[in-house]
């Protein structure tokens, strides 16, 4: 299963003439590919899908669907390697 997963840009960077950020995914934090999402920076929400920013969202909409992803840890693991912290930033 592929999923596009939200998260919000903690740090912008350019890396071998590519710009990169570090997304946190509620928790948990990747090194994420941001060009195709060059409007996006430090504090946006993403929806990032194979390590690739693919699109804006707005926060509200980032947590709701975060909140989706959390009931299904399996798959979320599956893509990140790892599961969500809960909404207080706890390990489940």
């Amino acid at each position: 299963m592929c999923l596009g997963i939200p998260g919000r840009i903690t740090e912008v960077h350019e890396e071998a003439g590519v710009r990169m950020g570090t997304v946190d995914f509620g928790g948990v934090r990747r090194e994420v590919c941001l060009a195709y999402t060059p409007e996006a920076d430090v504090g946006a929400y993403v929806v990032v899908h194979v390590g690739f920013a693919i699109t804006r969202v707005d926060e509200a909409e980032a947590e709701r669907t975060l909140e989706v992803l959390r009931a299904m840890a399996d798959a979320v693991t599956g893509e990140l390697g790892e599961a969500l912290p809960d909404a207080g930033g706890r390990p489940r």
